[in-house]
């Protein structure tokens, strides 16, 4: 049987994963729960990571925000709602998604798109375009941004054919 950890032990560790990466308060609140930290000890664990720093939800909302759309090509619907159940305030969020690009952010839209198109082999320009539109709503972008790469693409696309 693993022995218990202590309040002081759980923040050591904590902090140190803070200081390596940017985290979610709703993560490290699982994290402590699954330690069998009581409530009294987790909130104080969370306040004193918040009050060192070590702890920021609208630095971790940046953060995020950040890398899902660069690493793994999210659009700013999913980053949203994912953010949103991670338990971030919404301004946050909000502040996170102002700050990206919106040159950068078509790039990301018309690279996945043109990526996921050379997969689509044999398929007509409109079933291909049809694959296209739901492949990038699902990614978390915006129909809107998603029929104006389309339609930049659709050159490209139709030689493909």
């Amino acid at each position: 049987m693993k022995k218990p950890i202590t309040a002081d032990n759980a923040f050591l560790r904590l902090a140190t994963l803070c200081a390596r990466s940017e985290q979610a308060e709703s993560d490290l609140r699982k994290k402590l729960q699954s330690w069998s930290i009581n409530d009294g000890d987790a909130d104080s664990i969370i306040s004193r990571l918040k009050q060192e720093r070590y702890l920021d939800n609208e630095r971790y909302a940046r953060a995020y925000c950040r890398d899902k759309l660069h690493f793994n090509g999210w659009g700013r619907l999913k980053i949203s709602f994912m953010l949103r159940g991670k338990g971030i305030e919404q301004e946050f969020i909000d502040q996170a998604l102002a700050e990206i690009d919106d040159q950068q952010y078509a790039n990301v839209l018309e690279d996945i798109i043109t990526s996921k198109a050379k997969t689509l082999n044999g398929k007509d320009s409109e079933h291909k375009r049809a694959a296209l539109l739901r492949f990038a709503t699902s990614r978390g972008f915006e129909t809107n941004l998603i029929f104006t790469a389309l339609a930049r693409l659709t050159s490209t696309l139709t030689h493909e054919d």
